[in-house]
């Protein structure tokens, strides 16, 4: 209050002495009137996604100030309760202070009033992902002493396994996998449609990511019963949902009762706000620390990825957590699945194992701490699974390595009159768009001119990852390679002989081909002409291969990069310096921390889909472990009666016989 004062910010003070008596009697006023307030006002705290506590907070120092002679107006109806959380969070952080309990008090007390009939007497489950975080990445952070709370959990209590996504290794063809149990036709973050017009279909926009939730799901998604999604693309078959992109433009879904543990102490959002503002100041340093030291691979992260860094670092993490805090101390939920996505964007940007990426991971195993410190307060207990959708593998991008961008060069081994449309970035902005629900330019992430070069567009060549698809649309059907031999002579054999190319897949007469300058693997017959194209990539590229290629959308050409094994490398055909969406290296090894009591059979993990059915009948055998409660209580109870019963016959029968020989 002092500083806004001095700076002429819009607080006026007449006496200095009252500021304390002030602050003292605001925090009084908030105990009182902040949860009646919230509860009246929360329709308006969540459209505003936030904004309107600082504004509320604002007022009521506005209205109280006079009686103290201290006068809160314009900007500082905003600066004041950030200027007050700003204070509290660094002298919590500078003094180590965890006095978490009023928060979880106020979440509590209204979470009591929540609750629907009795407790349920069996165990809930959250999971949380931390999306891109690989299996080895994970080891190397807990060894390094970044996540002590996973460490525990491993050492005591969980069970770490390294599980294999399908092709591609990234987050929609992941989730749908995990959610729905189904990603059949995902061939990669975003593919084209021949037999639909040539339509542009992406794991990304609200209202395609609709679209394929429409398609995939069976009805019988993880979170079907009594299941809770925050932050997800797909929504696992529940209503339940905040920051879910396939209902986000539901506004009814939008306001969700689980806000109110966002909101329910009057600094929380403004903590958030000042977390946001200090995550932005890292951000900054790291662009010029990166620059001066020169640190290599580099890409330009600009200006505009310094807020999108700080909103899915800070932002979506606090509200995760808090939302899942508030869905414990309820206790109705039986299971809730939720996405951290700060150190995907953050390794993305800075390199897998960059300082940026393990400062994301230490907030990260902060907020699982405070899950699992939330079951001291909850009436029923939850478990917890901790996973990964995909991993990502460092790398200088393709266009750094080779000094031209992958659809220029494809371009070059085409004729020159044909007309290309090109898009190759999948994780640059996807992620910021959660905060712009309601923007046309969410809906599809193309501009009316990109539209149009898109329809006239004779190839079209996307990305993701490392991974690169190309479609030559002049053909409503999948091109052979004896056609495409044909017609572009010199486009395959340029391809596969580039050498930050690992190897393509195409379809032939002979059935579906991996070629690399190596040799040729026939994905149909597992017969290898020459050396082994796919060597390096795994033992079981040549299934994801082959199940990649059977979908209705595959390219006529997919392209994976080389691999380099010894400096963990590949190149993206995006500019990016950790990437996934292809194969090699860590991207498609990802993690599963489960409870050690679950049952789950030692064999490898493979594919999304297998991690669903884990979830799935894990799930359910929580939900019996009640009735077998119940059961053997019954039994007992049955047991414990029929012996009263007898021991009761026996005593008659004692009794009679004494009776009888007394009468002799």
């Amino acid at each position: 209050m002092y500083l806004i004062s001095f700076f002429g910010l819009g607080v006026k003070l007449t006496n200095f002495n009252d500021v304390a008596l002030f602050i003292i009697f605001v925090s009084l006023i908030n105990a009182i009137l902040w949860p009646i307030l919230t509860r009246i006002l929360m329709p308006f705290l969540v459209l505003s996604f936030g904004i309107g506590t600082l504004i509320l907070n604002g007022l009521l120092l506005n209205f109280c100030g006079p009686l103290f002679g201290i006068n809160v107006e314009g900007p500082a109806i905003i600066l004041a309760p950030l200027a007050m959380s700003f204070v509290t969070t660094a002298l919590s952080t500078i003094l180590t202070i965890e006095d978490e309990g009023s928060y979880y008090r106020s979440v509590y007390r209204d979470a009591e009033k929540k609750r629907k009939g009795e407790v349920k007497d069996y165990p809930g489950l959250i999971i949380v992902e931390i999306d891109g975080l690989a299996y080895d990445v994970l080891k190397e952070a807990v060894d390094k002493g970044y996540m002590p709370t996973l460490k525990s959990m491993i050492d005591n209590t969980h069970t770490l396994r390294m599980w294999e996504t399908d092709l591609s290794s990234q987050t929609g063809a992941s989730q749908a996998g995990i959610l729905h149990g189904n990603n059949e036709d995902i061939t990669a973050f975003r593919w084209i449609e021949k037999k639909n017009n040539n339509q542009m279909m992406q794991c990304s926009g609200v209202t395609q990511v609709t679209t394929l939730e429409e398609r995939i799901s069976d009805g019988n998604g993880l979170l079907v019963d009594n299941g809770a999604s925050r932050s997800n693309l797909f929504s696992g078959d529940t209503d339940n949902v905040i920051f879910t992109f396939s209902k986000i433009l539901n506004i009814r879904k939008l306001y969700n009762k689980a806000w109110f543990s966002v909101f329910s102490n009057p600094s929380n959002f403004a903590r958030i706000v000042c977390l946001f503002i200090y995550d932005m100041t890292l951000e900054i340093i790291s662009q010029i620390k990166h620059s001066v030291k020169n640190i290599r691979p580099r890409i330009k992260r600009g200006i505009a990825y310094i807020p999108t860094r700080a909103a899915t670092n800070v932002f979506m993490r606090e509200i995760n957590t808090s939302t899942l805090i508030g869905d414990m101390m309820v206790g109705d939920i039986d299971v809730a699945y939720s996405t951290y996505l700060g150190y995907d964007e953050i390794a993305h940007h800075s390199g897998v194992r960059d300082e940026d990426s393990w400062y994301a991971l230490k907030g990260m195993n902060k907020q699982i701490e405070r899950l699992i410190n939330t079951n001291k307060y909850t009436p029923r207990k939850y478990e917890f699974v901790i996973q990964s959708d995909h991993g990502q593998t460092n790398g200088a991008t393709f266009k750094q390595r080779y000094g031209q961008s992958f659809e220029d060069y494809v371009k070059s081994l085409l004729p020159k009159e044909m007309k290309m449309f090109a898009k190759m970035s999948s994780n640059e902005d996807h992620y910021a768009e959660s905060f712009l629900p309601f923007s046309r330019k969410n809906d599809d992430l193309i501009d009316e001119k990109d539209l149009e070069e898109l329809g006239d567009s004779e190839v079209i060549v996307l990305a993701s990852g490392n991974l690169a698809m190309i479609y030559l649309t002049q053909w409503d059907y999948r091109l052979s390679i004896e056609e495409i031999n044909k017609f572009f002579p010199e486009l395959i054999p340029g391809i596969v002989e580039n050498e930050y190319v690992g190897f393509i897949v195409i379809r032939s007469d002979e059935g579906d081909l991996a070629m690399g300058k190596k040799g040729i693997y026939n994905l149909d017959t597992g017969d290898i002409i020459g050396g082994n194209p796919l060597e390096g990539f795994g033992k079981n590229i040549a299934r994801h291969l082959k199940r990649n290629s059977s979908f209705k959308y595959t390219p006529d050409i997919l392209v994976n990069s080389f691999y380099d094994c010894e400096n963990d490398e590949v190149c993206a055909f995006e500019e990016l310096v950790g990437s996934h969406g292809g194969v090699g290296g860590s991207q498609s090894k990802p993690f599963i921390l489960y409870p050690s009591g679950w049952n789950v059979s030692d064999e490898e993990i493979v594919g999304a889909e297998s991690i669903y059915k884990i979830l799935k009948e894990n799930l359910k055998k929580l939900k019996e472990y009640s009735n077998d409660n119940t059961a053997l209580e019954k039994e007992y109870s049955n047991d414990e009666t029929a012996l009263e019963k007898e021991c009761s016959n026996d005593e008659t029968a004692l009794e009679k016989e004494y009776s009888t020989a007394l009468e002799e």
